[in-house]
């Protein structure tokens, strides 16, 4: 709530601009919007693609796309991970797996994420100098850093925590003994964070803006990165001022910077948005979660 408050004091404040971005995108290339529609739209399967790789068992494939597409509608209603890792685990369990295995399969999954976008971040930093900086750490951020690195290990020798660890490790190693599997988790999750960040770059296209699209995708993936600190419902708020400044930040007019932030979310969330939350009533009717 304090995010969103945050967030509507300053839409408020720089309304003028907000309209302005509007009315520009109204005006955006339809080929375009068309191109990063399609490009929304392959997420779901891309997402389906990672899930079945953090799977050892067959997954309805079917079935599979459509709790990855109302998981998505769930993400935006409820804080951010929650209604898609909700709906997630509630069909792998459907599937057959008992709750840890589920858990530890989206625990792979979201890890799959996370160190993609991080290598994509680090491929495209090469393209935008000077767009990543990073804050001075004090000498106190580093010594406590330094205290729980230290710690993990004392952590990890408890038994409990201990067998839940090899439990995890036993999963994750049956998984990546399936070439096919480990394909699967690790190619769907750098296509779906790079299909997000070609939304982005798709709407940019459409407005006709001079920056080169390397840059935009970059800053999409490190706003998206540092929004996840702040869980939101699907991000709103953290997401689009960590965007629009990310944008500013590579050269992207302030105006122009709220028109893309408006079409990545007409895109990707608005419009899924109503079909999405019906995929999932209906899944929920026939007890596929």
């Amino acid at each position: 709530m304090v995010v969103l408050s945050g967030t509507a004091l300053l839409v408020g404040r720089h309304w003028t601009a907000v309209e302005a971005g509007a009315a520009r995108l109204a005006g955006a290339d339809p080929g375009w919007l068309l191109f990063g529609a399609a490009a929304a739209m392959s997420t779901w399967g891309c997402s389906a693609i990672a899930q079945q790789g953090a799977v050892a068992d067959p997954l309805p494939g079917g079935r599979l796309v459509a709790a990855q597409f109302a998981a998505s509608a769930a993400n935006h209603v409820l804080p951010a991970g929650l209604g898609a890792g909700a709906v997630n685990l509630r069909f792998l369990t459907r599937c057959g797996l008992s709750v840890p295995r589920s858990a530890t399969a989206l625990a792979v999954k979201a890890t799959a994420g996370a160190v993609t976008r991080g290598v994509l971040i680090a491929l495209l930093a090469l393209t935008g100098p000077g767009l990543l900086r990073l804050p001075p750490l004090s000498g106190a951020v580093v010594v406590a850093a330094l205290l729980v690195t230290a710690a993990l290990p004392l952590l990890l020798l408890s038994g409990r925590l201990r067998r839940a660890v090899r439990a995890v490790a036993a999963d994750v190693g049956a998984v990546h003994r399936l070439p096919g599997r480990a394909a699967a988790l690790w190619g769907g999750s750098l296509a779906f964070a790079s299909l997000h960040a070609l939304v982005v770059v798709a709407v940019s296209r459409s407005l006709g803006l001079p920056v080169p699209p390397g840059r935009v995708a970059l800053a999409y993936l490190v706003a998206s990165s540092a929004a996840v600190l702040l869980p939101t419902p699907g991000g709103i708020g953290s997401l689009d001022a960590a965007l629009a400044f990310a944008l500013t930040l590579a050269g992207v007019p302030g105006s122009a910077a709220a028109s893309v932030v408006i079409g990545y979310r007409l895109l990707a969330v608005w419009l899924p948005l109503l079909p999405g939350l019906l995929v999932l009533a209906v899944l929920l009717r026939r007890k596929a979660l």
